[in-house]
């Protein structure tokens, strides 16, 4: 007989341990759950749907909606999110993942929300989407619910075992600075016009993540900062998620200042300090493979190892 309701104190053993057999490709431990879950300033137990057989656990789906603005007072009263879901092997084409979605769906109606996103949620997202390569029978279940394809992003990895900066742009770096613009290791100083820069230019998720690096140890040589005169005109980080050193990004040029090759000289120094510290690789989650960013990422020779399809639907 399979019964439901949300997490309980103490479930999180048996969650981790069907996350593992069933996300075979995306692994989780229990310190890592924790903090993206469960320390979450946005977790509520009600979100976090599970379904049992006996005692066993045999399915969950979890749900969340915003409860601490990520950036001034915006609360995305509308939206809600799907960060991940799984069902036990045995429990499949039973019912069991329809219940638990329409009970995650529902908690999210009842919170006002009528947007639903898998999974493109911030801050504490596993996987931006679902990847249908991998989890074939998930994509064709969130499409069987009604959840629709917004678009693509893709995930990159470089080898940088003997990486160095091309001549090319060693004299493109050169020239910028004779123009006024600089590239630096980032100082105190920096620390709050770059958070600002990265709020206002491009994601609050991004100025989060620097000053929560920062916060939780993140060396400040982990960040880069170019600037136009005194201006901050771009940065580019590493480490700064989780602290896995050769997690790349966030990263991002002025958007007035794009064109003119400082996201290569940010990029390709990010990439030498990065083998200075001894790493072997960089590798990021999320990009458009067809976006600046994304193309710019393939000419330095990162490549693409896993595509996601954020979904939505509307409740």
């Amino acid at each position: 007989m399979i019964t439901y309701r949300f997490y309980q104190s103490g479930d999180e053993k048996q969650i981790v341990s069907l996350w593992n057999e069933c996300l075979i490709k995306d692994p989780i431990t229990p310190k890592r759950f924790r903090n993206l879950v469960l320390l979450d300033a946005n977790f509520d137990p009600k979100g976090l749907c599970l379904a049992f057989e006996n005692e066993k656990l045999v399915g969950c789906v979890y749900a969340v909606r915003r409860l601490l603005p990520m950036y001034g007072t915006d609360l995305e009263p509308e939206n809600g999110w799907i960060p991940f879901f799984f069902v036990d092997k045995s429990s499949r084409q039973s019912g069991v993942g329809r219940h638990l979605m329409n009970e995650a769906l529902e908690f999210l109606k009842e919170e006002g929300r009528n947007s639903v996103f898998f999974s493109s949620y911030a801050p504490n997202y596993i996987l931006p989407g679902i990847d249908e390569d991998t989890y074939p029978e998930a994509y064709e279940f969130l499409q069987k619910l009604g959840f629709q394809k917004l678009y693509s992003p893709v995930a990159m990895d470089r080898n940088i075992v003997g990486f160095h900066i091309p001549e090319a742009v060693r004299e493109l770096k050169n020239q910028r600075i004779k123009e006024g613009y600089s590239f630096s290791l980032a100082e105190d100083k920096d620390l709050y016009e770059v958070i600002t820069f990265a709020n206002e230019k491009f994601n609050p998720d991004w100025g989060r993540a620097i000053r929560e690096g920062v916060l939780q140890g993140l060396p400040l040589e982990r960040i880069l900062v170019a600037r136009d005169q005194e201006k901050v005109v771009g940065f580019c980080i590493y480490g700064g998620y989780e602290g896995v050193p050769d997690r790349f990004g966030p990263f991002g040029v002025d958007p007035d200042q794009q064109g003119k090759g400082l996201g290569k000289i940010l990029l390709n120094e990010c990439l030498k300090y990065m083998r200075a510290e001894g790493l072997h690789g960089a590798w990021f989650l999320w990009t458009g493979e067809k976006s600046a960013a994304g193309q710019l990422y393939l000419k330095t020779e990162f490549h693409i190892t896993r595509r996601f399809h954020v979904m939505k639907k509307t409740i």
